[in-house]
């Protein structure tokens, strides 16, 4: 029967101590570890790449503090499921005071599972706002303990208030030498062995990525279930082709990121068009591309032609409409309008000017003659006095009098 369960599933890790990765959070001194010891969990969002254990973590925080554990997926939840679950929370919870105040002097059994309720929801950035709203009121007064999962940066993709009730734990990229106990253990409920070529071709393949290492694993295992030994070339065939590398959170993501964008800067096409397919075919999310555009049209082509910033902002507004793969073409036409408009970084160097100095001087007094006045001891002080609409006087602080900024 385990044939028909993933390898990933079968070797998942049951505790911290089988835990891999992700010390900071789990080792004997990281935070994680002491929270769930303590018994003081708060709603968390888990952040990073692929198959570095958020859903594994979550998982073994539910079983270490005898949680009710209820796991959704983003992709294929509605309201209706989440308003049920949380329903259900709230019945567990007066369900045990009801029987505490029945029962005070019997003692309960230690691996009896508390009232508490971890909803785990994985890929939480792919809910809207009106979904993440409905999280709001429970996690709030505790009525679930809510453990999110993203690949995506929070700060962009969890809506502000829930952000604020929730702590941030960053997971790592795992290391080779992390993603090298996993495969041990997959190839020890394999049964199979690996030559030392085809182990390093494999977690060089990985990307840091635990479920590709295992997926990889039990494919080449059905390609040959009765060969014991795993060969390269077996590796290699179960890859079907070695994935391009694009670490999202790493550097070949920021070189890629970089040459697409100093592509789009020199009017350069077919750079710009070929970086950009490559980050499309890497997995790079549509959004995050589009985003880079709308910051482009505004910091590069700027006053020499403002409507980049109207097809930047549809490019983005047809990817989040459309969705992948269909808005390829949307964004291939947005980075062929703004590699062959005209290029003015005068409003974006005039602004870098002013933040270097609001940086050098801090908050110089404002000039009096602009100073809000809705008081009379406002006014009394002269506050606005003298105020005209259209002057030509320089409005700076007195210490950057006649300055210039936008040239």
């Amino acid at each position: 029967m385990d044939s028909y369960i993933p390898l990933a599933e079968r070797v998942r890790p049951k505790n911290l101590d089988e835990f891999v990765g992700q010390k900071h959070l789990v080792g004997q001194n990281g935070i994680l570890r002491k929270l769930i010891q303590s018994d003081q969990l708060v709603s968390m969002i888990l952040w990073g790449p692929p198959g570095v254990g958020k859903t594994s973590l979550a998982r073994i925080i539910a079983t270490e503090t005898n949680s009710h554990f209820v796991s959704l997926s983003a992709v294929t939840t509605g309201l209706d499921q989440v308003r049920k679950i949380i329903k259900e929370a709230r019945e567990r919870i007066n369900k045990s005071e009801q029987l505490s105040l029945r029962s005070t002097s019997t003692r309960q059994p230690d691996n009896q599972k508390t009232s508490r309720t971890i909803l785990f929801v994985d890929e939480i950035h792919r809910f809207n706002k009106a979904q993440q709203d409905a999280f709001l009121p429970s996690v709030e007064d505790g009525t679930i303990t809510l453990i999110g999962a993203t690949t995506e940066n929070p700060s962009f993709e969890v809506i502000g208030p829930l952000l604020s009730r929730c702590r941030v734990f960053v997971l790592n990229q795992l290391e080779k030498e992390e993603l090298d106990i996993i495969c041990d253990r997959g190839l020890k409920e394999l049964k199979k062995t690996i030559s030392k070529d085809a182990k390093d071709f494999l977690l060089n393949s990985a990307n840091g990525d635990s479920r590709n290492v295992l997926n990889i694993l039990e494919i080449a295992d059905r390609l040959l279930p009765a060969k014991k030994q795993i060969d390269l070339k077996v590796i290699q065939n179960a890859l079907q082709r070695e994935s391009l590398y694009y670490d999202l959170l790493g550097e070949e993501h920021y070189n890629t990121i970089s040459a697409f964008i100093k592509s789009m800067r020199a009017s350069n096409v077919d750079a710009a068009l070929y970086y950009l397919a490559r980050m499309v075919e890497a997995g790079e999310d549509p959004l995050f591309i589009a985003r880079r555009m709308v910051v482009f049209s505004s910091e590069d082509i700027g006053m020499a032609q403002p409507t980049a910033l109207v097809v930047a902002n549809e490019v983005f507004r047809a990817c989040e409409t459309i969705g992948f793969p269909e808005c390829r073409e949307n964004l291939a036409v947005g980075v062929v309008y703004l590699c062959k408009s005209p290029k003015n970084r005068s409003a974006y160097n005039a602004y870098m000017a002013a933040l270097a100095d609001v940086k050098q001087f801090g908050n110089l007094p404002i000039p009096l003659v602009i100073r809000n006045a809705p008081t009379k001891l406002m006014k009394d002080l002269n506050y606005g006095k003298g105020y005209d609409s259209y002057t030509k006087e320089s409005l700076l602080p007195d210490k950057l009098k006649g300055k210039k900024y936008y040239k």
